[in-house]
């Protein structure tokens, strides 16, 4: 028998893979479980801020569209480079890039944060190569 928190994971998971959202009857359908113990499990991730539920219709009967909120955190990790924002991000500067040392510096950051993910993925970084090679060679 199941627990509560693995209906919950799944769910969880099921909502995430649809990007656009999906229909809650879809969930409770999907999992083999009754409407109110997914309404359970949907409030569970709505209070956990893991998700967004909105009216919708499906097949003429009113349900909710959930959708998994995005994370925050993953869209700032692009504008940070070994604990230094990046310095064009709210720059008034009128400046010529080429020439801006802030700029380089951020940039020096990268290269060497590149530098060292070899070091810290070991193995996978030769099979991460391979796959970005054949992908490359598929454009």
């Amino acid at each position: 028998m199941e627990t509560g928190m693995d209906l919950e994971d799944e769910a969880y998971n099921i909502i995430r893979r649809h990007k656009d959202g999906v229909f809650q009857n879809v969930i409770w359908k999907e999992l083999d479980i009754d409407s109110r113990k997914c309404s359970r499990i949907i409030k569970k991730l709505l209070d956990k801020d893991l998700i967004i539920r909105e009216v919708g219709v499906s097949n003429g009967a009113r349900t909710y569209l959930l959708k998994a909120k995005e994370e925050v955190k993953e869209k700032y990790d692009l504008l940070l480079s070994r604990e230094m924002f990046s310095s064009c991000t709210g720059c008034t500067g009128d400046c010529e890039p080429e020439y801006c040392g802030r700029l380089s510096e951020w940039i020096g950051n990268l290269m060497v944060e590149e530098a060292e993910k070899p070091e810290e993925a070991g193995e996978d970084t030769d099979i991460e190569a391979e796959d970005e090679d054949e992908f490359e060679e598929e454009i």
